[in-house]
């Protein structure tokens, strides 16, 4: 199938719903964490990102991955914490973050919760 600008849109709201579809895949979590990590897959690869709960508190109700698709799909875009491996302070390595990222409806196909096997560094404080 070919991927547009045009049908993007239509195709992030076909796999959120999939992604909803599997309640234990969406509430899986292998390590407790003050963020929620979400794979997002882009047309130019996957990003981790991660989202306090208060970040998605102000996303409305519903299961967390309908209320990311949705905020994507009516406000055109996201923005979150990029997080990715690396090594802790500790020396061990970890889940931190790298940078705030603006994911833009046009680059958005799909987007599904992510369980941690490391721990999770919080965001840094605004």
């Amino acid at each position: 199938m070919f991927l547009s600008r045009r049908n993007a849109p239509a195709l992030l709201s076909g796999l959120a719903m999939l992604a909803l579809s599997t309640p234990a895949l969406a509430e899986a979590t292998a390590i407790e964490s003050p963020v929620r990590l979400f794979r997002l897959v882009t047309m130019r690869g996957d990003v981790t990102l991660g989202l306090t709960p208060a970040e998605l508190a102000a996303l409305g109700a519903g299961p967390e991955v309908e209320r990311i698709a949705r905020r994507i799909a009516q406000e055109g875009q996201i923005t979150a914490w990029r997080y990715e491996v690396m090594r802790a302070p500790q020396g061990g390595t970890l889940f931190g973050t790298r940078s705030r990222v603006a994911v833009l409806r046009q680059d958005a196909l799909m987007v599904e919760p992510y369980a941690a096997a490391l721990p999770v560094a919080p965001p840094p404080a605004r």
